[in-house]
Parts: structure tokens; C-alpha cells; sequence
């Protein structure tokens, strides 16, 4: 695969690193998928990449939305405490599905400690939604938005959910320089790519 989509090269990068740190300190273990979500791009717009990793393909580029806490068309505001209705940074492995309040589901666990590591508590599950679609975009300026999930477009996410289901990585960036600096799996740890550096192509 020659193409990464529409992903922002830097961040890819960060992504990149901030998986090969979690391999590396044994937080996770040979995961099979890279999803990248960057919430500094309008709600408006394709900001959440699914990568394989093993055959080195952009799966999927899609809509999605954040957490009615976190801001209107662009999340500006982030959170790990319950009740905030914001959206979570940083890196998350999927566990399992089930089906609940928003249908098909895909439970979290968050692995900064600080920053998303309270997203099985706060119910940070990704699913789909009726307000993540183009037509509420023409409607509304924006993305309809969640109480801190990232959802997706409802014609796509059980198939996505079911390709990155049972220890992929997601990755919620958003250039927040409290995350940036406090993150164990960026900086000099995640620096050092050579586990996954030719997992996929250069950008």
C-alpha cells in the first residue's frame, strides 16, 4: 500500500511510536490493528484511520465523533473524569463487543494512567450513531456528538468494531501539551520505532 489516506504524516508518526512503546513495555501484545483518531480536525471531516498492520493496508477512513464536553465542530477540551462528557486522549486497546443502550459495542480499556485509563468506568465504549453521518453535516454544520464515545457512522460499525475487536490499538490525538509531555508512550520511549517502523509505508 502506497497511501496512507488523509492522515496528517506527523501524527502517523506519533501513532506509529506510541504503539511500538506499548509493544515494547509489554502493555499490549502484537496487535494486529493501528486505529488513529485525530480530533484536531473539524467533527465535519474524515479524522479516524484503521490500519492492518500485519498486511500493511488503510482499511478504513470515517467520521467520528467526540464527546459533547469537548467542544462543537473541533474538541478542544479533553477528559478522564466521569460525568464530563468529554472525549479521552491518548492510547486505548479494544476488548470486547456487546450489545447495549447504542446497539453494537466495543468496550476500551485506557492505558495512560491520568488520562484515559478511567475509560472503563466512564462506559467509553465505541458504537454507532445516527448523528455520525454526512447528511447531519449538511444539516447541522457538524457532527452530532457523544457523551465521550468515539461513534461512528451506524453502516459501518459493527464491521469495523468486529476488524478491530480483541487487542488493537486506538490512538485519540489532539495536540494537548498537558498529554503530550505526561504520556508514557510518547517521547523517548516511542521515539525508538524499530518494532513497527516497517509495519507500514513512510508517509
Amino acid at each position: 500500500m502506497a497511501a496512507l489516506g488523509s492522515v496528517d504524516a506527523d501524527v502517523f508518526d506519533l501513532a506509529l511510536g506510541a504503539a511500538d512503546c506499548a509493544v515494547r513495555a509489554q502493555a499490549v501484545a502484537d496487535p494486529a490493528t493501528l486505529t488513529i483518531i485525530d480530533y484536531s480536525k473539524p467533527s465535519k471531516e474524515q479524522r479516524l484511520w484503521v490500519y492492518d498492520l500485519l498486511t500493511r493496508r488503510l482499511l478504513y477512513e470515517e467520521l467520528v465523533a467526540h464527546g459533547q464536553g469537548s467542544g462543537g465542530d473541533i474538541a478542544t477540551l479533553f477528559s478522564n473524569q466521569p460525568a464530563s462528557h468529554r472525549t479521552s486522549l491518548g492510547l486505548f486497546v479494544t476488548a470486547d463487543t456487546y450489545v447495549g443502550r447504542n446497539g453494537y459495542s466495543l468496550r476500551l480499556d485506557g492505558l495512560e494512567s491520568g488520562f484515559n485509563d478511567r475509560a472503563r468506568e466512564r462506559a467509553i465504549v465505541m458504537h454507532g450513531a445516527p448523528y455520525v453521518d454526512p447528511g447531519f453535516v449538511r444539516a447541522a454544520g457538524r457532527l452530532g456528538r457523544s457523551w465521550g464515545c468515539p461513534a461512528l457512522r451506524p453502516a459501518v460499525a459493527r464491521e469495523l468494531i468486529d476488524t478491530i475487536k480483541g487487542g488493537g490499538l486506538i490512538f485519540a490525538y489532539y495536540p494537548d501539551p498537558d498529554w503530550l509531555a505526561g504520556s508514557k508512550y510518547l517521547g523517548g520511549c516511542a521515539a525508538q520505532t524499530a518494532a513497527l517502523s516497517t509495519a507500514l509505508p513512510a508517509a
